[in-house]
């Protein structure tokens, strides 16, 4: 990968809202062929998508989200993959991830309620023929999302001491 596009990326990365002239600018290149460079990277699928990080807790959103770990027996001649494609197809999928450790997947899903998500997991996750384990993990609080800080840096110090 070229420099131009590796910097392109990482500008992109910090900051999707940038403009292909201010993208320009800070790489000292023409903005045709920024244009261009970013037009090559969405085309190759190098850049899935643009999207912006919502703090939940501030935005009132009242959905759960949970990490699965999930221990799966690979199907023959396809691996993790086939199972991996059944379980992203799940609408409350939002991420799958192959991993190495005792579980093979992570899978992060989304619903409104507990019992929602207690239900996805005890009615399509768990009852799937490759699928040998599950361990569910509800996601409390979120401190950082993608590089970015949930909570005001000076809360961070507001604790009080603890005596015994």
């Amino acid at each position: 990968m070229t420099e131009l596009r590796n910097n392109i990326i990482h500008l992109l990365t910090e900051d999707a809202r940038l403009s292909v002239s201010e993208i320009a600018k800070i790489t000292g290149k023409e903005a045709d062929e920024v244009a261009n460079e970013i037009k090559a990277l969405e085309d190759s699928g190098v850049i899935c998508k643009y999207t912006v990080v919502i703090n939940d807790e501030r935005a009132g959103k009242e959905d759960v989200e949970a990490l699965i770990e999930v221990k799966v027996s690979p199907m023959h001649k396809h691996g993790f993959d086939a199972i991996a494609e059944e379980i992203y197809r799940f609408d409350e999928v939002k991420t799958v991830y192959l991993m190495s450790g005792a579980y093979d997947l992570c899978v992060v899903i989304e619903g409104r309620t507990l019992k929602e998500v207690a239900r996805f997991v005890s009615e399509k996750l768990s009852v799937m023929d490759k699928v040998l384990s599950t361990a569910t993990h509800f996601i409390l609080k979120k401190y950082k999302v993608n590089g970015i800080l949930m909570q005001k840096e000076d809360g961070w110090n507001n604790r009080q001491a603890v005596h015994p």
